[in-house]
């Protein structure tokens, strides 16, 4: 049997929320939703989610600290979701370790897709180690 992959959502849109949350779930992932960076980096230790989805506006100029904290510990995959396309924060969001950055509002089956994507490449760089 396997065994679903966990996703912790950081994201203090409710709403927004709620709507990725629902559409991981129906796809078969087990989601924790996160309202604040603090949280998220206390959890990160006790739930061991196999991949971290941030918003960039929710964390402002904190979103590039919290994904050099996650680094420091964890190879997890982290997609990063904005409103826009900032240039010089899509380079910074990469050059400190995202994986990938995703344009809100987010089409589910291509939101989907990028999420297996990024797993299926974790896994697979786990198993060559």
């Amino acid at each position: 049997m396997n065994e679903r992959q966990r996703i912790m959502l950081v994201d203090e849109d409710q709403d927004m929320a709620r709507v990725l949350n629902r559409t991981l779930k129906l796809e078969g992932f087990d989601t924790v939703i996160v309202t604040d960076s603090d949280s998220a980096l206390d959890l990160m230790e006790k739930i061991k989610p196999d991949m971290v989805i941030l918003d960039d506006i929710m964390l402002g100029q904190e979103s590039i600290g919290v994904i050099d904290q996650i680094r420091e510990h964890s190879d997890v995959p982290i997609i990063m979701l904005a409103q826009e396309y900032e240039m010089g924060t899509l380079r910074r969001a990469f050059s400190h370790g995202a994986d990938d950055y995703i344009r809100k509002p987010v089409g589910a089956k291509s939101f989907v897709a990028r999420v297996r994507a990024k797993l299926r490449r974790a896994s697979l760089k786990t198993v060559e180690k």
